[in-house]
């Protein structure tokens, strides 16, 4: 549980979640915007994360990194430092954002959580081109939000319909 700065109760506690693992919920009234926590973990480069995090040999995917910037991850697990935020599952409808202030990674409310709800944001991971569709099925989503995706990667973009421009004046658009 979080210990409130101004002696108030505190805004969340971790505990077990239908999502997965364990969640961090609102324990009382968290008003949009609120700044509720920072992702706090040891600050790694990425030829570390992947040494430490190698999908090719877990059953199923699970890490607490987030990248910061280019050269920095943090590793927000418990074992290097990390706190409460790495407990915070994806959802597809989040109610929170993760929000990169200079060198901190803060949880800010996207809307009114009422006391009660998981919070949760969109993981968004990044899509290469390669073999997504085989990544969405290793990053599976369970978040159950009826715009469920069905992975935690970046939504797919769209390909572009062809522009339905009308002929120029003086030109003949054929039948």
């Amino acid at each position: 549980m979080s210990a409130s700065k101004n002696g108030r109760e505190p805004l969340y506690v971790v505990r077990s979640s239908r999502i997965h693992g364990r969640g961090v919920f609102a324990l009382r009234y968290i008003r949009k915007g609120t700044r509720i926590l920072e992702y706090t973990g040891e600050r790694i480069d990425n030829d570390e994360a992947d040494r430490r995090y190698d999908d090719t040999k877990m059953k199923r995917h699970h890490t607490f990194l987030f990248t910061l910037d280019k050269d920095t991850v943090i590793d927000g697990a418990a074992n290097t430092g990390g706190g409460d935020a790495s407990f915070i599952n994806h959802s597809c409808d989040p109610n929170c954002e993760a929000v990169i202030t200079g060198k901190k990674i803060f949880i800010h409310a996207l809307r009114g959580i009422e006391p009660g709800v998981e919070l949760a944001y969109d993981y968004q991971y990044e899509r290469t081109g390669k073999n997504d569709a085989e990544l969405e099925k290793f990053y599976i989503c369970k978040c159950g939000a009826e715009n469920c995706r069905g992975s935690i990667m970046k939504p797919a973009k769209m390909a572009r319909r062809p522009s339905r421009r009308r002929p120029e004046k003086g030109r003949f658009a054929g039948r």
